[in-house]
């Protein structure tokens, strides 16, 4: 899949306050793909396994989300600089988060 391409106006970091919100999850999920791979080195049953696969893709959905959302604020926010083909561009992202 190719990346949505924005205008270099909306091209920037995550924001501070949702930085830390990352990281958490991140770490979080980390720990999980950890315990898959304990889980497979334990023989554990495919059943459970797949169900913690489940649950990271999840993790991993709802963070993406987070950061989208985090960015369409942003970037919406600030709607007098923003142009139509700006929008597109972040829909476009949008539409890639899901």
């Amino acid at each position: 899949m190719s990346e949505p391409k924005l205008p270099a106006a909306l091209n920037g970091p995550i924001s501070a306050g949702t930085r830390t919100e990352v990281l958490l999850r991140l770490r979080r999920i980390e720990g999980q793909v950890r315990g898959i791979h304990k889980m497979i080195e334990d023989d554990r049953d495919c059943r459970d396994v797949v169900v913690q696969l489940a649950a990271i893709k999840a993790s991993i959905a709802s963070l993406n989300t987070l950061v989208a959302e985090t960015y369409a604020q942003e970037c919406l926010c600030n709607a007098d600089q923003i142009g139509s083909s700006d929008v597109t561009g972040l829909l476009d992202l949008l539409k890639a988060a899901r």
